[in-house]
């Protein structure tokens, strides 16, 4: 079709508007199609070997193995209704001499489920990739923030002080755990093998005997790079497919949450944080001063998405009954595809939203200001408990200065509480006003924050080094 007739029909936004060209590519018919022809010439490789098939017909098979016909393989298609027999019959039809043996012993789950493990590890390769670069941009951010005094927030009520980067490392803590689970996955993605029709590998035993069958099954693992599961049925087991979406569901929630703190912390009333806004890009058709955070919201909007996922492929795997059953078959389909999509859509955001991320230090030192010297006073009642003043007597005097100083903030006014402690004369019994305004400076009050922070961005760096393999 032509690039606008296409947009007369519906077309998933994921086919065109979100995910990566990459991604798409991995999921595509032409590549599904390759790596089936691909496995149908390493399994007459196999059977060279065992006098099987002749040199000439596996010439002939590779001699065609990329040329891919959709237009012929939808023909057959439409006549037989299987898929990957009418693909079977496309390339006998292109290789007059290899294309007598083509498929010889195998069963069609023989070819798809190892190629669909094929194409799961190509998509985790691909997240995997992006996952690094955007934990690589955390850790910049984490060293660059690392010991700026921000106020934090519990309940979304102001709390004690932490840091930019402690916060910033929060989220990539997460994201480290999102990266060991889907590179451990990565590593034991498993094929089918090939065992025939109910995974007994009768047929492959009636070719070349039950005594060579390990050898045969070993050598077609090598020439496809793929391991297999020793034991499986039609199909391989689809719990490898729920924990493959699961873990793609759980990276989604870690950047889940970073948006939805970008968007709470880019509303005015915080002001903290701003997700990259292009000089001629429109917020609201309404409202023209809009500068809505629709990254953030987009990214969340994808996830909820996402995280609906697991509980098919839980299905798919809990409803496989007994050696295996067809109603998996057409959510996969969509379920593996849209899965690493908007998986990979939501690293690309959350990457864009990183790298533009605008950190406002006036209004953090604002709401430092307003706020912070409420969490300093914990650190005044112990400082004069240590100069043996009575605990229970001052905080009831420091309880009575905070509750004034929170009304006239709520009024619009500047924080007096700092102010007002360092002159109160119970304290200056035991403290000077010059040590009660050190002990309430809330840059000295964040304990943890900045060396953790830096501890886990190297980490993180380490860790990267250590997979190395994957990318």
């Amino acid at each position: 079709m032509e690039q606008m007739e296409q947009f007369e029909t519906y077309l998933s936004p994921l086919s065109w508007r979100y995910g990566s060209i990459e991604m798409r590519q991995i999921w595509s018919e032409i590549n599904k199609r390759k790596l089936w022809r691909q496995i149908w010439v390493c399994l007459a490789k196999a059977q060279l070997t065992f006098g099987l098939v002749t040199p000439e017909q596996l010439s002939d098979l590779e001699d065609h193995v990329t040329q891919i016909d959709m237009k012929r393989a939808l023909e057959i298609e439409a006549e037989i209704h299987h898929d990957l027999m009418a693909e079977l019959r496309v390339f006998a039809e292109q290789s007059p001499l290899g294309g007598n043996i083509l498929h010889l012993g195998a069963t069609s789950m023989d070819i798809e489920d190892n190629a669909e493990a094929l194409r799961i590890r190509q998509a985790l390769t691909l997240i995997l990739q992006k996952l690094k670069h955007l934990l690589l941009s955390f850790v910049e951010k984490i060293d660059q923030w690392d010991e700026t005094p921000i106020l934090a927030f519990t309940h979304l009520q102001p709390a004690e002080p932490s840091t930019l980067g402690y916060r910033l490392a929060l989220y990539a803590q997460d994201l480290l755990q999102d990266w060991d689970t889907l590179a451990s996955i990565h590593s034991s993605i498993k094929g089918k093998g090939f065992k025939g029709a109910v995974g007994t590998a009768a047929s492959y035993i009636e070719l070349i005997g039950a005594d060579r069958f390990d050898q045969f099954e070993e050598q077609l693992s090598r020439l496809l790079g793929l391991p297999f599961f020793p034991v499986s049925a039609q199909i391989y087991p689809r719990k490898q497919e729920y924990r493959v979406i699961s873990a793609l569901a759980d990276l989604g929630a870690s950047l889940y949450k970073f948006a939805f703190d970008v968007r709470f912390l880019q509303s005015p009333p915080v002001g903290e944080w701003s997700e990259p806004f292009a000089e001629r890009q429109v917020g609201s058709s309404a409202m023209p001063f809009k500068r809505n955070p629709i990254l953030s919201e987009r990214l969340n909007s994808l996830a909820r998405l996402l995280a609906s996922m697991p509980q098919v492929a839980w299905q798919n795997a809990a409803h496989s009954m007994l050696e295996r059953t067809l109603d998996d078959n057409a959510n996969r389909r969509t379920l593996l595809p849209e899965a690493f999509i908007l998986t990979d859509e939501l690293l690309m955001l959350s990457q864009k939203i990183l790298s533009g991320l605008k950190i406002n230090s006036k209004a953090i030192q604002k709401n430092l200001e307003l706020y912070a010297p409420f969490a300093s006073t914990e650190r005044l009642l112990m400082k004069l408990v240590q100069a043996s003043a009575n605990r229970q007597q001052m905080h009831e005097i420091i309880r009575s200065h905070a509750m004034k100083a929170w009304q006239a903030v709520q009024e619009g006014n500047v924080n007096p509480l700092i102010a007002s402690l360092s002159q109160e004369p119970a304290f200056l019994e035991y403290l000077t006003s010059d040590e009660i305004l050190r002990t309430l400076n809330i840059a000295n009050y964040t304990g943890i924050a900045s060396r953790h922070a830096r501890q886990l961005a190297q980490q993180i760096r380490h860790s990267l080094e250590q997979c190395g393999e994957f990318l």
